[in-house]
Protein backbone atom coordinates (compact mmCIF):
# COMPACT_ATOMS: atom_id res chain seq x y z
CA UNK A 1 0.00 0.00 0.00
CA UNK A 2 1.51 3.65 -1.16
CA UNK A 3 1.92 5.95 1.50
CA UNK A 4 -0.37 8.61 0.06
CA UNK A 5 -3.11 5.75 0.78
CA UNK A 6 -2.52 5.41 4.33
CA UNK A 7 -2.00 9.28 4.80
CA UNK A 8 -5.28 9.72 3.32
CA UNK A 9 -7.29 6.38 5.34
CA UNK A 10 -5.40 7.73 8.61
CA UNK A 11 -6.52 11.27 8.25
CA UNK A 12 -10.27 9.54 7.07
CA UNK A 13 -10.54 8.10 10.41
CA UNK A 14 -8.72 10.64 12.89
CA UNK A 15 -11.87 13.30 11.34
CA UNK A 16 -14.19 10.62 12.54
CA UNK A 17 -12.87 10.34 15.84
CA UNK A 18 -13.19 14.24 16.03
CA UNK A 19 -17.02 14.12 14.63
CA UNK A 20 -17.77 11.56 17.52
CA UNK A 21 -16.43 13.93 19.99
CA UNK A 22 -17.93 16.61 17.86
CA UNK A 23 -21.78 14.88 18.29
CA UNK A 24 -20.94 14.49 22.05
CA UNK A 25 -20.51 17.90 22.80
CA UNK A 26 -23.68 19.02 21.17
CA UNK A 27 -26.20 17.41 23.86
CA UNK A 28 -27.81 19.71 26.21
CA UNK A 29 -28.40 19.47 29.71
CA UNK A 30 -31.86 18.85 31.34
CA UNK A 31 -31.90 17.57 34.85
CA UNK A 32 -35.67 16.72 35.01
CA UNK A 33 -35.63 13.41 32.58
CA UNK A 34 -33.38 10.79 32.55
CA UNK A 35 -32.61 9.84 29.06
CA UNK A 36 -29.26 8.79 27.27
CA UNK A 37 -29.51 11.66 24.55
CA UNK A 38 -31.25 14.69 25.41
CA UNK A 39 -32.05 15.98 21.61
CA UNK A 40 -33.93 12.36 20.63
CA UNK A 41 -37.09 13.40 18.58
CA UNK A 42 -36.02 16.92 17.07
CA UNK A 43 -34.40 15.31 13.62
CA UNK A 44 -35.40 15.99 9.99
CA UNK A 45 -35.43 13.26 7.98
CA UNK A 46 -35.52 10.25 10.14
CA UNK A 47 -36.62 8.04 7.08
CA UNK A 48 -32.97 8.13 6.94
CA UNK A 49 -32.36 6.07 9.45
CA UNK A 50 -34.96 3.19 8.54
CA UNK A 51 -33.00 -0.02 7.26
CA UNK A 52 -32.81 -1.47 3.89
CA UNK A 53 -31.63 -4.81 3.08
CA UNK A 54 -32.51 -7.94 4.54
CA UNK A 55 -29.67 -9.77 4.78
CA UNK A 56 -27.49 -6.76 7.29
CA UNK A 57 -31.00 -6.01 9.00
CA UNK A 58 -31.26 -9.78 10.13
CA UNK A 59 -27.73 -8.98 12.02
CA UNK A 60 -29.25 -5.81 13.31
CA UNK A 61 -27.28 -4.07 10.94
CA UNK A 62 -23.61 -5.04 12.85
CA UNK A 63 -22.12 -6.24 9.05
CA UNK A 64 -20.81 -2.98 8.97
CA UNK A 65 -17.13 -4.56 7.44
CA UNK A 66 -18.25 -7.75 5.94
CA UNK A 67 -20.98 -6.00 4.19
CA UNK A 68 -20.87 -5.89 -0.13
CA UNK A 69 -22.34 -5.21 -3.21
CA UNK A 70 -25.16 -3.54 -4.03
CA UNK A 71 -26.38 -4.65 -0.33
CA UNK A 72 -23.76 -1.80 1.48
CA UNK A 73 -25.21 1.15 0.04
CA UNK A 74 -27.28 1.41 2.94
CA UNK A 75 -25.02 0.04 5.75
CA UNK A 76 -21.44 1.03 4.21
CA UNK A 77 -20.70 2.70 1.29
CA UNK A 78 -17.14 1.31 1.30
CA UNK A 79 -18.24 -2.03 0.69
CA UNK A 80 -20.50 -1.54 -3.38
CA UNK A 81 -16.71 -1.87 -4.71
CA UNK A 82 -16.56 -5.55 -3.82
CA UNK A 83 -19.82 -5.97 -5.68
CA UNK A 84 -18.95 -9.72 -7.06
CA UNK A 85 -20.84 -9.67 -10.57
CA UNK A 86 -20.37 -6.60 -13.12
CA UNK A 87 -23.57 -5.58 -12.70
CA UNK A 88 -26.63 -5.76 -10.07
CA UNK A 89 -30.11 -5.28 -9.31
CA UNK A 90 -31.88 -5.51 -5.87
CA UNK A 91 -35.59 -4.85 -4.60
CA UNK A 92 -36.43 -4.52 -0.65
CA UNK A 93 -39.83 -3.95 0.66
CA UNK A 94 -40.46 -3.72 4.65
CA UNK A 95 -43.54 -3.78 6.75
CA UNK A 96 -42.67 -1.17 9.23
CA UNK A 97 -44.36 0.41 12.59
CA UNK A 98 -47.86 1.86 12.55
CA UNK A 99 -48.87 0.49 9.04
CA UNK A 100 -46.05 2.19 6.88
CA UNK A 101 -44.46 0.35 4.10
CA UNK A 102 -40.89 0.91 3.01
CA UNK A 103 -40.07 0.02 -0.54
CA UNK A 104 -36.21 0.43 -1.69
CA UNK A 105 -34.61 -0.50 -4.87
CA UNK A 106 -31.35 -0.25 -6.45
CA UNK A 107 -29.18 -0.71 -9.49
CA UNK A 108 -25.21 -0.69 -9.60
CA UNK A 109 -22.61 -1.01 -12.61
CA UNK A 110 -18.80 -1.89 -12.00
CA UNK A 111 -16.83 -0.01 -14.27
CA UNK A 112 -13.76 -1.98 -14.49
CA UNK A 113 -10.63 -0.38 -12.45
CA UNK A 114 -12.56 3.56 -12.40
CA UNK A 115 -14.58 1.76 -10.00
CA UNK A 116 -18.55 1.03 -9.18
CA UNK A 117 -21.66 3.40 -9.34
CA UNK A 118 -25.01 2.50 -7.95
CA UNK A 119 -28.41 4.47 -8.23
CA UNK A 120 -31.16 3.66 -5.25
CA UNK A 121 -34.31 5.09 -4.29
CA UNK A 122 -36.64 4.41 -0.79
CA UNK A 123 -39.83 5.23 -0.51
CA UNK A 124 -42.51 5.89 2.16
CA UNK A 125 -46.10 4.42 1.92
CA UNK A 126 -48.39 6.03 4.83
CA UNK A 127 -51.79 5.43 2.94
CA UNK A 128 -54.45 7.72 3.29
CA UNK A 129 -54.67 9.68 6.15
CA UNK A 130 -58.36 11.53 7.21
CA UNK A 131 -57.99 15.37 6.92
CA UNK A 132 -58.80 17.32 8.86
CA UNK A 133 -58.79 21.63 9.59
CA UNK A 134 -59.95 24.02 12.15
CA UNK A 135 -63.21 24.02 10.07
CA UNK A 136 -63.99 20.65 10.32
CA UNK A 137 -62.01 19.12 13.29
CA UNK A 138 -63.50 15.91 12.99
CA UNK A 139 -62.90 14.92 9.14
CA UNK A 140 -67.01 14.61 8.47
CA UNK A 141 -65.86 15.79 4.94
CA UNK A 142 -64.34 12.75 4.35
CA UNK A 143 -60.97 14.12 2.66
CA UNK A 144 -57.73 12.55 3.15
CA UNK A 145 -54.19 12.67 2.15
CA UNK A 146 -50.87 10.34 1.80
CA UNK A 147 -47.95 11.64 3.12
CA UNK A 148 -45.08 11.61 0.29
CA UNK A 149 -41.22 10.66 1.51
CA UNK A 150 -38.60 9.95 -0.83
CA UNK A 151 -34.77 9.37 -0.63
CA UNK A 152 -32.81 9.23 -3.92
CA UNK A 153 -29.35 8.07 -3.61
CA UNK A 154 -25.94 7.84 -6.05
CA UNK A 155 -23.28 5.38 -4.82
CA UNK A 156 -19.88 5.55 -5.63
CA UNK A 157 -17.63 2.98 -4.35
CA UNK A 158 -13.78 1.65 -5.27
CA UNK A 159 -11.13 -0.68 -4.77
CA UNK A 160 -7.78 0.72 -4.02
CA UNK A 161 -5.81 -2.04 -2.60
CA UNK A 162 -7.04 -6.28 -2.19
CA UNK A 163 -7.85 -4.63 1.33
CA UNK A 164 -9.45 -1.30 1.47
CA UNK A 165 -12.68 -0.27 -0.59
CA UNK A 166 -13.68 2.95 0.07
CA UNK A 167 -17.38 4.56 -1.30
CA UNK A 168 -19.86 7.53 -0.74
CA UNK A 169 -23.42 8.35 -1.67
CA UNK A 170 -25.06 11.81 -1.81
CA UNK A 171 -28.90 11.30 -1.05
CA UNK A 172 -31.69 14.25 -2.39
CA UNK A 173 -34.09 14.40 0.64
CA UNK A 174 -38.35 14.99 -0.32
CA UNK A 175 -40.93 15.24 2.25
CA UNK A 176 -44.35 15.99 0.77
CA UNK A 177 -47.67 16.22 3.91
CA UNK A 178 -50.56 17.91 2.59
CA UNK A 179 -48.92 21.34 1.60
CA UNK A 180 -46.20 21.39 2.71
CA UNK A 181 -43.03 20.37 1.91
CA UNK A 182 -38.69 19.36 2.87
CA UNK A 183 -36.20 19.01 0.98
CA UNK A 184 -32.24 18.54 1.67
CA UNK A 185 -29.69 16.55 0.88
CA UNK A 186 -26.81 14.23 2.39
CA UNK A 187 -23.71 12.37 2.52
CA UNK A 188 -22.33 9.35 3.70
CA UNK A 189 -19.00 8.61 3.50
CA UNK A 190 -17.70 4.47 4.51
CA UNK A 191 -14.58 2.54 4.39
CA UNK A 192 -14.03 -1.41 4.67
CA UNK A 193 -10.26 -2.77 5.43
CA UNK A 194 -10.08 -6.51 5.06
CA UNK A 195 -7.30 -8.65 6.85
CA UNK A 196 -6.84 -6.08 9.57
CA UNK A 197 -2.83 -6.20 10.75
CA UNK A 198 -2.60 -8.78 8.08
CA UNK A 199 -4.68 -10.99 10.01
CA UNK A 200 -7.02 -12.98 7.84
CA UNK A 201 -10.10 -12.87 8.52
CA UNK A 202 -10.81 -9.68 10.75
CA UNK A 203 -12.41 -7.01 8.92
CA UNK A 204 -13.24 -3.42 9.80
CA UNK A 205 -15.61 -0.87 9.03
CA UNK A 206 -16.03 2.68 9.63
CA UNK A 207 -18.85 5.09 8.13
CA UNK A 208 -19.86 8.62 8.53
CA UNK A 209 -23.83 9.35 7.85
CA UNK A 210 -26.04 11.29 7.19
CA UNK A 211 -23.83 14.60 7.20
CA UNK A 212 -25.43 17.53 5.43
CA UNK A 213 -27.56 21.08 5.99
CA UNK A 214 -30.55 21.73 8.07
CA UNK A 215 -33.57 20.66 6.39
CA UNK A 216 -36.04 23.55 5.41
CA UNK A 217 -40.18 23.51 5.37
CA UNK A 218 -41.89 25.51 2.82
CA UNK A 219 -45.12 25.70 1.57
CA UNK A 220 -48.88 27.15 0.99
CA UNK A 221 -49.43 24.83 3.92
CA UNK A 222 -47.78 27.31 6.25
CA UNK A 223 -49.92 30.59 4.80
CA UNK A 224 -52.20 31.90 8.02
CA UNK A 225 -54.88 34.95 7.62
CA UNK A 226 -53.43 37.74 9.59
CA UNK A 227 -54.52 40.91 10.37
CA UNK A 228 -52.51 43.73 9.91
CA UNK A 229 -52.05 46.47 12.93
CA UNK A 230 -50.46 49.17 11.27
CA UNK A 231 -52.58 51.51 8.27
CA UNK A 232 -55.53 50.12 6.44
CA UNK A 233 -54.69 47.09 4.60
CA UNK A 234 -57.68 44.29 4.83
CA UNK A 235 -56.68 40.50 5.97
CA UNK A 236 -54.28 38.64 4.26
CA UNK A 237 -52.19 35.57 4.18
CA UNK A 238 -48.96 35.39 5.64
CA UNK A 239 -46.17 33.01 5.22
CA UNK A 240 -44.91 31.09 8.84
CA UNK A 241 -41.17 31.04 8.72
CA UNK A 242 -40.47 27.36 9.47
CA UNK A 243 -37.59 26.21 11.35
CA UNK A 244 -34.94 24.38 9.95
CA UNK A 245 -34.07 20.92 11.38
CA UNK A 246 -30.76 18.88 11.79
CA UNK A 247 -30.08 15.75 10.44
CA UNK A 248 -29.65 12.49 12.06
CA UNK A 249 -26.15 12.54 11.45
CA UNK A 250 -24.03 9.36 13.18
CA UNK A 251 -20.80 7.59 13.51
CA UNK A 252 -20.05 3.98 13.06
CA UNK A 253 -17.32 1.95 13.68
CA UNK A 254 -17.90 -2.07 12.89
CA UNK A 255 -15.21 -5.00 13.70
CA UNK A 256 -15.95 -8.43 12.25
CA UNK A 257 -13.88 -12.16 11.91
CA UNK A 258 -14.74 -14.27 9.00
CA UNK A 259 -13.85 -17.62 8.60
CA UNK A 260 -14.42 -20.44 6.35
CA UNK A 261 -14.16 -23.92 8.14
CA UNK A 262 -14.44 -25.79 4.77
CA UNK A 263 -15.20 -25.34 0.62
CA UNK A 264 -18.93 -25.23 1.65
CA UNK A 265 -19.58 -24.10 5.42
CA UNK A 266 -18.68 -20.58 6.15
CA UNK A 267 -19.43 -18.11 9.56
CA UNK A 268 -18.95 -14.25 10.76
CA UNK A 269 -19.18 -12.86 13.88
CA UNK A 270 -19.92 -8.78 13.61
CA UNK A 271 -20.03 -6.54 16.53
CA UNK A 272 -20.59 -2.04 15.78
CA UNK A 273 -21.07 0.68 17.46
CA UNK A 274 -23.26 3.36 16.23
CA UNK A 275 -22.67 7.37 17.93
CA UNK A 276 -25.49 8.89 16.86
CA UNK A 277 -26.48 12.70 17.24
CA UNK A 278 -29.77 12.73 17.23
CA UNK A 279 -30.79 9.12 18.87
CA UNK A 280 -29.78 6.66 21.29
CA UNK A 281 -26.11 5.24 20.60
CA UNK A 282 -26.09 1.44 20.44
CA UNK A 283 -24.12 -1.59 20.43
CA UNK A 284 -24.68 -3.96 17.94
CA UNK A 285 -24.09 -8.03 17.64
CA UNK A 286 -24.80 -10.39 14.65
CA UNK A 287 -23.51 -13.46 13.02
CA UNK A 288 -24.37 -15.59 10.12
CA UNK A 289 -23.18 -19.13 9.18
CA UNK A 290 -23.50 -20.17 5.37
CA UNK A 291 -24.02 -23.77 3.67
CA UNK A 292 -22.96 -24.19 -0.09
CA UNK A 293 -24.95 -27.19 -1.79
CA UNK A 294 -24.33 -27.53 -5.43
CA UNK A 295 -25.72 -24.51 -7.21
CA UNK A 296 -27.43 -23.07 -3.96
CA UNK A 297 -26.14 -21.67 -1.07
CA UNK A 298 -28.05 -20.91 2.45
CA UNK A 299 -27.63 -18.63 5.12
CA UNK A 300 -28.75 -18.09 8.43
CA UNK A 301 -28.69 -15.15 10.61
CA UNK A 302 -29.13 -13.48 13.94
CA UNK A 303 -28.39 -10.19 15.88
CA UNK A 304 -29.49 -7.75 18.43
CA UNK A 305 -29.01 -4.21 18.89
CA UNK A 306 -28.33 -3.14 23.04
CA UNK A 307 -28.84 0.20 23.55
CA UNK A 308 -27.71 2.98 25.77
CA UNK A 309 -30.75 3.84 27.52
CA UNK A 310 -31.65 6.02 30.91
CA UNK A 311 -34.66 5.09 32.70
CA UNK A 312 -37.26 6.99 30.86
CA UNK A 313 -35.39 5.99 27.20
CA UNK A 314 -37.84 3.85 25.38
CA UNK A 315 -36.12 1.27 22.80
CA UNK A 316 -38.87 -0.82 21.52
CA UNK A 317 -36.16 -2.21 18.47
CA UNK A 318 -35.81 -6.18 19.67
CA UNK A 319 -33.53 -9.26 18.52
CA UNK A 320 -33.49 -9.62 14.68
CA UNK A 321 -33.50 -12.81 12.40
CA UNK A 322 -33.07 -13.95 9.03
CA UNK A 323 -33.03 -16.33 5.88
CA UNK A 324 -31.56 -16.21 2.63
CA UNK A 325 -30.98 -18.52 0.02
CA UNK A 326 -28.49 -17.97 -3.18
CA UNK A 327 -29.11 -19.68 -6.47
CA UNK A 328 -25.88 -19.52 -8.74
CA UNK A 329 -26.03 -20.17 -12.75
CA UNK A 330 -24.46 -19.25 -15.93
CA UNK A 331 -23.77 -15.58 -15.48
CA UNK A 332 -26.68 -14.77 -13.28
CA UNK A 333 -27.15 -14.87 -9.40
CA UNK A 334 -30.81 -14.71 -7.21
CA UNK A 335 -30.34 -14.04 -3.91
CA UNK A 336 -33.88 -14.12 -2.00
CA UNK A 337 -33.37 -13.08 2.08
CA UNK A 338 -35.65 -12.56 5.14
CA UNK A 339 -35.50 -10.56 8.08
CA UNK A 340 -37.43 -10.51 11.39
CA UNK A 341 -36.99 -7.97 13.80
CA UNK A 342 -39.36 -7.73 17.08
CA UNK A 343 -40.64 -4.35 18.11
CA UNK A 344 -42.38 -3.02 21.35
CA UNK A 345 -45.81 -1.03 20.98
CA UNK A 346 -46.19 -1.61 17.68
CA UNK A 347 -46.22 -5.00 15.04
CA UNK A 348 -42.94 -6.50 14.54
CA UNK A 349 -40.79 -5.47 11.15
CA UNK A 350 -40.58 -7.96 8.14
CA UNK A 351 -38.09 -7.38 5.05
CA UNK A 352 -37.91 -9.74 2.20
CA UNK A 353 -35.15 -8.60 -0.62
CA UNK A 354 -34.35 -10.28 -4.08
CA UNK A 355 -31.20 -9.19 -5.35
CA UNK A 356 -30.10 -10.35 -8.61
CA UNK A 357 -26.20 -10.48 -10.06
CA UNK A 358 -24.88 -10.52 -13.65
Amino acid sequence: MSKKNITAIVTFCLAMVFMVGSLEAQLTQREDIDVKNKRIGTAAASELLIPVGARDMAMSGAGLATTSGIDAIFWNPGGLARMSGTAEGMFSTMSYIADINVNYGAVAIKFGTFGTIAFSIKTLNFGDIPLTTVDDPEGVAGRTFSPSFTVTGLTFGRQFTDAITVGATVKLISEQMHRVTGSGFALDVGIQYHGVAGIRGVDLGLIMKNVGPQMKFDGPGLLRMSNVDVGRRPSQYFASLGQTWELPTSIELGLAYEYAMSEELNFNLNTAYANNSLALNSYRVGGEATFGFGQFQFAGRAGMDLWETGADDEAIFGPTFGAGMIYKATGVGIVIDYAYRSVDLFNSNSMFSVRFTF
